[in-house]
């Protein structure tokens, strides 16, 4: 059996990868890059439709070493018998801990006291009106309650957090279920961990954001796609937004990362929530339990579900 591995991202080093071949090498025949095989593993900016499938005929598995698929066309590949697998738990633990880390930054004001010690200024006559909160007397609400968003809601519950949630599939025991709109208008602060797919793509835009609490802290750690990031960032500026942490960008890089220089209350990264210094060895071991798992006919770990096709042609995809 076969595997080629098609491009490299950014954060994948040759020395990295000359590492993660030598591990599947002792199962699968590891062919150089972008050649046909069996067995196909890309990384979140390569794209995989019909196009690529047709150089790809030999192709049964394909995986993806990110937790999200819009990068993938499910139906396709469902429909010529291709098994697609993701490795979730991979990237997992980081974004669980950027996700909180955000939340605690946003809730307690500590952008606005980080620039203000920046400029000299000694901000302790400023916590009354900054009013800081504690992360365990808030409702924090989660929009998608898959392997990561399930694993933010246990983590939120063992500090004493109310947390609500909605997911297609239904929520995790704790979380109580609750409407988007009701998330965004009654909870403290929303955190967004959904696919990016038809049925997801812009969420949260200028109508959502329009009703939300004034002081809701939003974070975004999914996918760009999810949230109306130019309009979020002008409520912010206006005061009808208490705090922005975003981590992903429906364009990537985002163009505007000075945009957080005046504002206090907006923190900024580079897609970079789901690394972390042990990644190559963490995606190495899930592509090793992946292809064996499947070279012993047994299910594959993490498979993804093609989108379900409605009576009427139209697709259904969950969050």
């Amino acid at each position: 059996m076969r595997l080629s591995r098609w491009g490299q991202s950014k954060t994948d080093t040759d020395a990295e990868l000359r590492t993660e071949v030598e591990a599947l090498s002792e199962c699968v025949e590891v062919l150089d890059h972008g050649q046909n095989a069996e067995i196909i593993v890309i990384h979140s900016k390569i794209q995989f439709g019909l196009t690529e499938l047709k150089n790809a005929r030999e192709l049964r598995l394909l995986i993806t070493t990110t937790s999200g698929t819009d990068h993938i066309d499910l139906a396709v590949l469902h429909n010529h018998g291709v098994q697609v697998a993701r490795l979730p738990l991979v990237r997992r633990d980081a974004v669980v801990e950027t996700t909180l880390g955000m939340l605690l930054w946003g809730l307690h004001r500590w952008g606005d006291l980080d620039q203000a010690a920046r400029k000299g200024e000694w901000a302790r006559g400023a916590l009354p009106e900054l009013s800081p909160r504690l992360l365990g007397e808030c409702r924090v609400g989660l929009v998608g309650l898959g392997v990561i968003g399930t694993e933010v809601a246990r983590v939120l519950g063992l500090l004493g957090v109310e947390v609500w949630g909605c997911d297609p599939a239904g929520v995790p025991t704790g979380v109580r279920p609750a409407s988007l709109t009701e998330m965004l208008t009654q909870c403290a602060a929303l955190s967004l961990h959904c696919d990016l797919n038809p049925t997801t793509l812009g969420l949260v835009s200028a109508g959502e954001l329009a009703i939300c609490d004034p002081e809701l802290v939003l974070v975004n750690t999914a996918r760009g796609g999810l949230l109306d990031t130019e309009t979020a960032i002008q409520n912010l500026r206006s005061g009808r937004l208490g705090a922005l942490c975003l981590d992903v960008f429906a364009q990537e890089p985002f163009a505007d990362m000075r945009a957080v220089e005046n504002l206090p209350r907006l923190w900024l990264h580079p897609h970079s929530a789901g690394y972390h210094r042990n990644l190559p060895r963490a995606v190495r071991e899930g592509l090793l339990d992946t292809v064996r798992a499947f070279r012993a006919g047994q299910p594959v770990p993490h498979q993804v579900i093609a989108p379900h096709r409605k009576d009427d042609g139209s697709i259904s995809e969950p969050l």
